[in-house]
């Protein structure tokens, strides 16, 4: 909740509300005391088409993959790549910590696959995550809901350089049994002749 300078008000701004002012700009915003949390790996997600083995031996092929992972604050509100938040808890990080903190990462490659027959193989990736808390500062000209300065705590969730606190980013390939649904599907694509369909 959002917390006054001084003694409270009849009326309180909604923490949407003051951040919505430090992106527009009409709040003056610093974003204080960030403190940086240990990095963790991140849940492992999809980032490939699906390799639908519809043939009757093991099936190889190169898988291109493409990842962006953005950063959220602590109520899951995407923290914009190059917009104004992000700046400042760039800065504020910066001045601190002497490295930068970036609000989106984006990679991509291709690995080769290899599927056994029946089955659904895709490529999953997963990001070093490291979370950034401090406490947004909105200073007015004059005074908003009867007061200068307004504070949110705040918690930022946003992707970290590989290596960070000895965590990597790992790329791996998976794979599962078909249901019946895409057995069948299959069938139908091995009558005209392809061994193996490509799928998102």
């Amino acid at each position: 909740m959002a917390l006054p300078a001084a003694a409270a008000s009849t009326e309180e701004p909604t923490r949407e509300q003051l951040i919505a002012d430090c992106a527009s700009g009409e709040g003056k915003c610093t974003f204080n005391e960030p403190t940086l949390g240990k990095a963790y790996l991140g849940d492992f997600r999809q980032v490939s088409d699906s390799l639908y083995n519809c043939s009757t031996s093991d099936a190889s092929q190169s898988m291109g993959w493409a990842d962006t992972v953005g950063a959220t604050d602590s109520v899951g509100v995407s923290v914009t790549a190059g917009g104004k938040i992000a700046g400042i808890i760039d800065l504020s990080v910066t001045a601190t910590y002497s490295h930068t903190w970036t609000s989106s990462h984006t990679e991509n490659s291709s690995l080769n696959m290899t599927v056994k027959p029946g089955e659904v193989g895709w490529i999953s990736r997963a990001q070093v995550m490291q979370k950034v808390s401090g406490t947004w500062q909105t200073h007015y000209d004059s005074p908003k809901w009867d007061h200068y300065y307004w504070f949110v705590p705040e918690t930022v969730t946003g992707p970290a350089p590989n290596g960070t606190d000895g965590q990597s980013n790992a790329v791996i390939v998976k794979s599962r049994k078909m249901t019946a649904e895409e057995k069948a599907s299959c069938s139908a694509d091995s009558k005209q002749g392809r061994s193996f369909v490509v799928k998102r």
